[in-house]
C-alpha cells in the first residue's frame, strides 16, 4: 500500500464531501482506539473543524485515559480541535432502570452493550445538528464488511465512512505514518461496549490478521473443505459471522406491493 498517497487520498475525500454537502467539518467519538484516532486525525488534516467527544459508560479507565490522550494530541497537533466531553453514565444507568427487570442479567448483557453504541450515536448526532457537521465514522472492511463486528444504528450509524475500504492491517500501517500515540497502536482492539478489557479477539475468536486472510479466502471462492486446523476453524468463524450479520450490511428489506394492489 502506498500509504502517504492513501491518506491524502482520504484527506482530500473527506474536505471535498463535506464541502460539497455544505458542512463545516466533522464530529468523532474517540475511543481510545487505532480505528477512532486514525479516523479523527485525517479528519483533522483537513483543516475543518473537527469535535472530538468522549462518552464514556462505565469505560476501563485505560480505555478513557488513552481516548484523552490522543485529543490532547490532536490538539498539539492541530488547531481546529474541539473537545467536548459527555458524561452518558447517568443516562444509561437511567434508562437501565426504565426498563423491565429480567431475570437473568446475563440474557441482556449484549443488549445492553448495543445500547451503549446507540446512546453514543445519538450523541454524535445532536452535536452534529447543533454545529453542522458530519458524523464520522470508524469501521474498517473487515468489521464492517466481513464480520459486521459493530452495533446496527451504533456505531455503524455514521455519515460518511472514511476507513471502511482499509483492512485493520492497514489502518495500523496508517496510523504508524501519522504518528499516532504507540500506546493506542500497541493496544489490543477492543469495542469497549462491556465495561472491561476484554478484547475483539476474546469475543470473536480470532484475530484480525487471521479474519483478513479468511475474507480474502471467501472472495476467492474458497470453501471450509479447503482447509484444516486452525485455518478451518477460522474460515468457520468468519462465515457465520458474515452469514449471519448480513442484515447489517444489506440495505434494509422493502416490502414492494404489486401494481394490481394499488
Amino acid at each position: 500500500m502506498q500509504t502517504e498517497k492513501v491518506i491524502d487520498h482520504i484527506v482530500k475525500w473527506l474536505k471535498d464531501y463535506a464541502t460539497n454537502a455544505k458542512q463545516k467539518g466533522f464530529v468523532i467519538g474517540i475511543s481510545g482506539g487505532i480505528d477512532s484516532a486514525v479516523t479523527s486525525t485525517l479528519c483533522a488534516k483537513t483543516g475543518l473543524d473537527l469535535m472530538c467527544l468522549e462518552m464514556p459508560i462505565h469505560q476501563a479507565p485505560n480505555q478513557s485515559d488513552r481516548a484523552s490522550r490522543h485529543i490532547e494530541w490532536l490538539q498539539a497537533n492541530f488547531k481546529n480541535i474541539k473537545r467536548q466531553p459527555v458524561n452518558l453514565t447517568p443516562v444509561f444507568d437511567s434508562l437501565v432502570a426504565a426498563l423491565p427487570a429480567v431475570e437473568n442479567e446475563e440474557d441482556r448483557f449484549m443488549s445492553l452493550a448495543n445500547t451503549r453504541a446507540r446512546l453514543r450515536m445519538t450523541s454524535l448526532y445532536y452535536f452534529a445538528a447543533l454545529e453542522r457537521y458530519l458524523v464520522a465514522g470508524t469501521g474498517n472492511k473487515v468489521e464492517d464488511f466481513g464480520v459486521g463486528f459493530y452495533t446496527k444504528y451504533g456505531d455503524g450509524g455514521v455519515d460518511l465512512s472514511p476507513i471502511a475500504d482499509l483492512m485493520k492491517t492497514e489502518v495500523y500501517a496508517i496510523a504508524k505514518v501519522l504518528g499516532i500515540n504507540e500506546e493506542i497502536i500497541s493496544a489490543a482492539p477492543t469495542d469497549g461496549l462491556w465495561g472491561d478489557d476484554r478484547t475483539d479477539e476474546d469475543q470473536i475468536g480470532a484475530s484480525y490478521p487471521e479474519l483478513e486472510w479468511a475474507m480474502t479466502m471467501k472472495d476467492e471462492g474458497k470453501t471450509i473443505t479447503d482447509f484444516e486446523g486452525r485455518k478451518k476453524e477460522v474460515f468457520s468463524i468468519f462465515t457465520r459471522l458474515n452469514t449471519m450479520n448480513q442484515h447489517k450490511m444489506l440495505p434494509i428489506p422493502i416490502c414492494k406491493i404489486p401494481k394490481a394492489l394499488k
